[in-house]
């Protein structure tokens, strides 16, 4: 069993960054697929950026691209998301997600392709 829990979140204004981390345990996760999704209000779970297990192939929504960047310490079971340029648009719940099976050639961005989730940490951004 995986255990992933979100920090970094919190109220920054429109231009700011942040960087949000995700500390796993419960067993290594170097053999995982890691990503982060977000959820607004009134609106579904989306994909916003993921890295393979070895962290050599990242894939990042279209919105987040430029802006945000997605990495992984294997050594310490964390993965973190870099937040800049930050936007109203990109206020939601982040929540950081596991799958435990390595692609070799793409990141998944659809959420029933994890396995493990947490609990989410809010991330507001203000006009």
């Amino acid at each position: 069993q995986v255990q992933l829990v979100e920090s970094g979140g919190g109220l920054v204004q429109a231009g700011g960054s942040l960087r949000l981390s995700c500390a796993a345990s419960g067993r290594t996760f170097s053999g995982y697929t890691m990503a982060w999704f977000r959820q607004a209000p009134g609106k579904e779970r989306d994909f916003v950026a993921g890295l393979n297990r070895s962290g050599g192939i990242t894939s990042y929504a279209n919105s987040v691209k430029g802006r945000f960047t997605i990495s992984r310490d294997s050594a310490e079971n964390t993965v973190y998301l870099q937040m800049n340029s930050l936007k109203p648009e990109d206020t939601a719940v982040y929540y950081c997600a596991a799958a435990p099976r390595s692609y070799s050639a793409y990141v998944p961005q659809r959420t029933n392709a994890y396995d493990y989730w947490g609990q989410g940490t809010q991330v507001t951004v203000s006009s």
